[in-house]
């Protein structure tokens, strides 16, 4: 099942003739190695890579006769390549074929999440850097707390990628086994000879030890993985959500020419991508938790995994790459308001300063519990409507006589706050740099 919002890569990745053809380099690469070990005469294999091929309108027809994908499939290839048919899939299990080119399609579906997670992480470097010195309000809880850049809250988010990027690489090489083991995993009408060589063919690594299927811990990994990465999305989108409320409007997505926001209110700009990346992120983690519940199988195997990973296979990795995809479009084309984030941090007329005010008064030798009893009181009369934090501090006789008006007017200072972003920023890129290095050393290995 290949769902309609599929991106063209990964449609091809999980097309029905790319699935079989997957299914048939498997088959081959098993009859090359028995053909090595004589098992196979060589006129046989020349027949064999030859001849055989698939129609996937035919293996349907025939599934519908035998209500079996494997054998439908293998009796299709036999009707092209004929007598010498009879060496293919020579103590396999159907498992063998399905779990190793499974793994080939999940890996294939790996390399382009990586790519998409790149592609997200070059956009929220560049958002960073431009937006490093702009300035705005934090919030927690949704109350004003203290300042912030919106280049900061754009490194977090790369820093966040780049430990997902990190995962999804981990998850591929999870993922990146198979198995040719025979019916309950035990070689005992197949050479393992055979395992390792159809598997160093299609870039796995073979099971180490494995029943008629490769044990779905590692497809729990994989699609674990693609639910936190589309719980990042979920976290990034809500963000923006919220930055673009009419209230708060320090962020829009981006609202072209001839669009419309409302059938009943024509005024209206809506966050729908935003809304649309939080929705889905909610079906991505449905499939995790499916792919944990396949983990219990019968014995050696039964088959309640099977029709869960037709689905969730196809359905989790596409929508992913194109939550990846619709959030890179997103976050390079969002239109950012650097006086509106200026307008909001003064909204509260001071009061984000509060902590330094604090701190400054118990340098000065006030316990802390009689320093905060103070600035919380002149900052609940600035809640209340009165004047300036900053004015109503000048003339609190019980600070000045601890902080000179020279001394206040510096604690609110944005440059004081803001001091340690160039920091925070160095770590974070420079961290990724030597990601990206030892990424190409392992590469090179």
């Amino acid at each position: 099942m290949i769902p309609r919002y599929t991106r063209p890569v990964m449609a091809k990745i999980w097309s029905q003739e790319n699935k079989y053809q997957k299914w048939l380099d498997v088959e081959i690469l098993a009859c090359e190695a028995l053909s090595r070990l004589g098992h196979i005469p060589p006129g046989d294999l020349g027949q064999i890579k030859k001849k055989a091929r698939f129609s996937v309108e035919r293996i349907e027809a025939l599934e519908q006769i035998t209500k079996h994908d494997v054998i439908a499939f293998l009796t299709n290839v036999a009707e092209h390549v004929g007598p010498a048919s009879r060496h293919i899939h020579l103590g396999l299990t159907s498992s063998d074929v399905l779990d190793t080119s499974m793994a080939v399609l999940l890996k294939e579906a790996a390399e382009v999440l990586i790519e998409d997670l790149k592609a997200l992480q070059s956009v929220l470097k560049e958002q960073a850097m431009a937006h490093k010195k702009t300035a705005m309000i934090g919030r927690s809880h949704g109350i004003h707390a203290e300042p912030i850049t919106f280049g900061l809250k754009m490194a977090i988010w790369y820093d966040e990628t780049n430990r997902n990027l990190r995962r999804m690489i981990q998850a591929k090489e999870t993922i990146a086994v198979g198995k040719i083991s025979g019916a309950v995993g035990t070689f005992a009408h197949i050479s393992p000879k055979v395992e390792a060589h159809v598997c160093r063919h299609l870039g796995l690594k073979p099971a180490p030890a494995s029943s008629q299927i490769v044990q779905r811990d590692r497809y729990a990994e994989y699609f674990c993985t693609l639910a936190v990465i589309a719980g990042s999305i979920e976290k990034m989108a809500v963000e923006i959500r919220h930055l673009q409320r009419t209230e708060v409007l320090e962020a829009e997505e981006y609202f072209s020419k001839g669009q419309k926001g409302s059938s009943a209110m024509p005024h209206k700009r809506n966050p729908i991508a935003s809304e649309n990346l939080t929705g889905l992120a909610r079906l991505v983690r449905s499939y995790a938790t499916a792919a944990l519940e396949n983990q219990a199988l019968w014995h050696e195997r039964d088959i309640s995994h099977s029709s869960v990973e037709r689905v969730i296979g196809p359905d989790a990795t596409t929508l992913l790459d194109y939550m990846l995809g619709r959030l890179t479009g997103l976050l390079k084309n969002l239109i950012v308001y650097p006086e509106r984030m200026k307008k909001n941090l003064g909204l509260t007329r001071g009061l984000p300063f509060s902590e330094g005010i604090l701190l400054a008064l118990t340098r000065k030798g006030i316990t802390r519990e009689e320093a905060y009893r103070v600035v919380q009181e002149n900052a609940m009369r600035v809640w209340a409507g009165e004047k300036s934090f900053e004015d109503l501090l000048k003339q609190d006789p019980r600070i000045k006589k601890w902080l000179t008006p020279t001394e206040l007017t510096a604690l609110f200072d944005l440059g004081h706050t803001l001091k340690n972003v160039e920091v925070i920023f160095r770590r974070v890129f420079k961290n990724s740099s030597k990601l990206k290095a030892q990424r190409g050393k392992l590469k090179r290995k």
